[in-house]
């Protein structure tokens, strides 16, 4: 423990892609600041996901516009391990003053004297303004009706990195977002048998008509939405740049061999109950997958266009036997599974963060990043001030404007009257 105090204008908290944005702006508006890492630069892309995954938008647009992936091909999808070198050399490029391997433990407000006072594994920090950076993915979130039978195994997606982990047997993987299709896809060309649990969720082409739907979106403004729809806050997205990058497909998956079952609803003495809803769910993400369709048609024929058609994309295959007929409880010890995986979904952790800027459900509240506690701010989340906040590109645009706030701040507070100067 260092008994040194230090005192900075701004720190800022995680140094992953949000952490690292915001040093790059802080540091072109002179803004005399500092980032604190507990792990290692980028420890989220390193070991907080499956061995396999890469990007889920390719590398011309998941980026920052100041480094691009020199060594991959635009359209390629970066590999986890790769995303984490870019961020390590993007902060070496402008000598982005980040200290890895410290902990912050308390972030108070001073009582007597502006600014902040914060408890690190590495002594005592006094900043006048704290950047939360820490992302949305600090929690990993298993629904209280998870079985307790000890001869399941169970781990949330998180905790998940290859086939080879899991013992014998088949596996229900719960919920079918971008992690749980892959996960279940992966079992499943491991040999696996797998029972995949779908909820809700968008089902966006990977590609259509020679463009990414990254593209799509940016050109239909999609990127651009400041509010989540309502009564869509438990919508999954399901879109995967896995082998290449392809259109999630559930009817493909069962086609492939996993079987799909609607939402799960309870366990109770080794049986799962699901609810009947997958065929509803299957059919709500078509029309979403659809209505982009259109809407990419409809930007075309306005625009004049000249990208080839692709009337195969609007091709179904027929629904498996599993949709038709969808199972509503499930032995689990009759299907052979032998294992659980959640992937549902991670809940914010501020708890070191001891301000009042917090709903009852423990949500920062705040306006595109700035939070009505003066001199707290949050980047690295989705929605933080549209859509687009959940990727890569967006936490960089977002980290700008959250730096122009401080800039601006620190200009108010360095104003001096005629009797000043």
């Amino acid at each position: 423990m260092n008994d040194k105090k230090i005192e900075i204008d701004t720190l800022v908290v995680g140094a992953g892609q949000a952490g690292v944005a915001m040093s790059e702006h802080l540091s072109k508006l002179g803004v005399p600041h500092l980032v604190l890492e507990r792990n290692r630069i980028a420890e989220a892309w390193r070991t907080g996901r499956w061995d396999s995954l890469v990007a889920n938008g390719p590398v011309w647009h998941d980026r920052f516009p100041g480094l691009a992936f020199e060594d991959l091909e635009p359209d390629a999808f970066a590999s986890k391990d790769r995303v984490a070198a870019y961020f390590e050399a993007y902060a070496e490029k402008f000598e982005a003053p980040i200290r890895t391997g410290v902990d912050v433990k308390k972030v108070v407000r001073n009582s007597d004297r502006p600014g902040f006072t914060i408890e690190t594994s590495d002594g005592v920090i006094q900043a006048n303004r704290v950047v939360a950076a820490t992302g949305p993915f600090q929690r990993p979130v298993i629904p209280p009706i998870a079985p307790k039978d000890s001869t399941i195994t169970q781990i949330h997606s998180a905790q998940y990195y290859n086939p080879q982990q899991l013992p014998e047997g088949g596996v229900l993987v719960v919920g079918a977002g971008s992690s749980g299709v892959q996960i279940a896809d992966e079992l499943q060309r491991a040999g696996k048998h797998v029972y995949l649990s779908v909820g809700q969720h968008d089902r966006p082409p990977r590609a259509y008509r020679n463009r990414d739907f990254c593209w799509w979106l940016g050109v239909l403004g999609l990127w651009d939405a400041e509010v989540m729809e309502p009564g869509r806050e438990h919508v999954t997205i399901a879109v995967s740049g896995a082998r290449g990058g392809q259109t999630v497909d559930f009817r493909g998956l069962a086609k492939q061999g996993v079987t799909l079952v609607g939402l799960t609803q309870s366990f109770n003495d080794g049986v799962v109950t699901f609810q009947q809803d997958l065929a509803r769910n299957i059919a709500a993400g078509d029309a979403n997958y659809l209505s982009l369709l259109d809407a990419a048609d409809a930007y075309i024929a306005r625009n004049g266009l000249d990208l080839p058609e692709e009337p195969e994309a609007r091709f179904m295959l027929p629904d498996p036997e599993c949709v038709s007929n969808p199972i509503l409880e499930l032995e689990l010890a009759e299907a052979g599974i032998t294992s659980i995986i959640w992937a549902t979904g991670y809940a914010v952790d501020y708890s070191w963060l001891q301000v009042d800027t917090f709903d009852e459900k423990g949500k920062p509240r705040h306006q595109r990043g700035v939070s009505n506690e003066p001199g707290v701010y949050f980047v690295g989340l989705p929605w933080l001030s549209r859509r687009g906040s959940s990727f890569i590109w967006g936490v960089w645009h977002d980290a700008k404007h959250v730096a122009g706030h401080i800039a601006t701040q620190r200009q108010y507070l360095e104003y001096r009257d005629p009797s000043q100067r």
